[in-house]
């Protein structure tokens, strides 16, 4: 029988699409599926060069590969997952590698690599990111785990993985469920780059009456300076839409009802569980969870009719300034997302490279952008940097820029415009750049009503006092 150096359980469009970058890339690999119908499509949709195989039988499947086998598994988080092993292991050999490439929570996979090492088999989490075209063309790949296992693998997933300036957007991204752990917090940080982009789209239409036509050209100059990144392209290229149904823009006809996989969700969960603050992240999950409340917000704002907007006098000063304040907040994103991952590296004994991280998440992925390349430099210079705000470069940067934040922020506010993630980008950066907040009230009321003590500024010591209550 002939073998096949790498497996590939699940063909829908993901994994189908994968499988076909690997195999353009000269490595030989076979696919799963349970439904026959995408084991036909994935040998008629295939070129003739491609050294590839469908099946229907998981222990012919199994079977087909060299050992140690090397399988990926692009199948739903949860319980698909823990099936496909349930049915996958009794094949297997010691040695053989099983790699998830889906949104699986980390713990989950911490609880599967435990497991399989018991049996003998190697179990690794990958995040994969960049879609359907991205795991066709080149994605930014995420694998972390057993690091024997990433060895065997990192010749295939150099080659497939998308290229900066000739790089692979592929690194180990550390022990354990890493991998898994770095996407989440990928996709967290897209959250919020959503968020604060529909918000900037808001303001400019509701704002300064901008057109679809307009829009598209703005969101074209923008993606042509500094804020050049995937997110700012297909926004631009959205505005030029047409709907085949009625003629006009498709994006006017698309109901303002966001819905979500659930790794922005597990973002802010684990943000709270560890004790980082990532605001910008935890208000762009609210505001999708809000946005679900179609009927409630119909009902409110009648009851609540919208106060008139006041156009701004300068229009074009407007737009940069909403510009200037996107591409701050953004920055401010990006810096929640990575000092999470500098906690969990710490709590969870990860070692993720944080100069990896952002290096990889430069080209292939949903949240590349070239902001990332600064990133990376202030990451070559400190690679143990615990906020990217604590760069001096990246200061110089936003110094420029927060006075526009803090503009924009206002006009939203003033003129009953929801800018939630830009003003919790700019509330996150005033507390994170202010030396004494106010919490000391909150400490002293804390240990009013609970005895919780407290600590003092002129001395150590942990304290507690007997509050005198006021007679009125």
């Amino acid at each position: 029988m002939e073998r096949y150096s790498y497996g590939m359980v699940g063909l829908g469009v993901m994994g189908r699409n994968l499988l076909y970058n690997i195999a353009d890339n000269g490595f030989s690999i076979a696919g799963f599926d349970l439904d026959e119908q995408k084991i036909k499509e994935l040998e008629e949709e295939g070129t003739s060069e491609m050294k590839i195989k469908g099946i229907g039988s998981m222990e012919d499947f199994v079977s087909a590969l060299e050992t140690p086998r090397k399988i990926i598994l692009m199948v739903p988080a949860g319980k698909p997952v823990d099936a496909v092993l349930e049915s996958i292991t009794p094949f297997l050999s010691k040695g053989d590698i099983v790699i998830d490439a889906g949104n699986s929570y980390f713990q989950d996979t911490n609880r599967r690599i435990a497991d399989l090492a018991s049996k003998g088999f190697h179990f690794m989490g990958m995040g994969v990111s960049g879609g359907e075209k991205g795991a066709r063309t080149g994605p930014s790949i995420m694998p972390g785990g057993d690091v024997e296992a990433f060895h065997l693998l990192k010749p295939m997933l150099e080659a497939i993985s998308a290229k900066v300036d000739n790089e692979p957007c592929t690194a180990y991204m550390g022990k354990g469920s890493a991998g898994n752990y770095v996407k989440m917090v990928h996709n967290g940080i897209e959250y919020a780059i959503m968020q604060l982009i529909s918000e900037a789209y808001d303001l400019l239409k509701r704002g300064a009456h901008l057109n679809n036509d307009q829009l598209y050209e703005v969101f074209k100059e923008w993606n042509s300076g500094e804020m050049n990144s995937f997110l700012i392209e297909i926004t631009r290229d959205i505005f030029q839409q047409k709907d085949p149904l009625t003629g006009g823009y498709l994006v006017d006809q698309i109901l303002d009802k966001a819905g979500a996989k659930g790794t922005g969700k597990w973002t802010s969960e684990q943000a709270m569980e560890i004790g980082v603050s990532i605001p910008t992240i935890d208000v762009a999950v609210t505001s999708r969870i809000l946005s679900a409340y179609k009927d409630e917000r119909i009902k409110a704002s009648q009851l609540y009719p919208e106060k008139e907007i006041t156009t701004p006098e300068n229009i074009d000063l407007f737009i940069r300034e909403v510009g200037d304040a996107l591409f701050l907040a953004t920055l401010i994103s990006y810096a929640q997302g990575l000092a999470l991952l500098v906690k969990a590296s710490e709590e969870y004994n990860f070692q993720i490279p944080l100069k990896d991280v952002v290096k990889i998440w430069r080209g292939g992925c949903i949240i590349r952008s070239v902001l990332l390349e600064k990133f990376y430099t202030a990451y070559t210079k400190d690679p143990n940097l615990s906020n990217i705000l604590l760069d001096k470069d990246i200061a110089v940067i936003v110094k420029e820029k927060i006075s526009s934040l803090r503009k924009t922020a206002a006009f939203a506010s003033l003129n009953g415009i929801s800018g939630l993630g830009l003003q919790t980008a700019l509330g996150y950066f005033d507390a994170y750049t202010t030396e004494s907040l106010p919490v000391n009230l909150i400490q002293a009321q804390r240990d009013y009503f609970g005895a919780h003590t407290y600590q003092r500024t002129d001395r150590e010591g942990v304290f507690h006092t007997s509050w005198q209550t006021t007679n009125h």
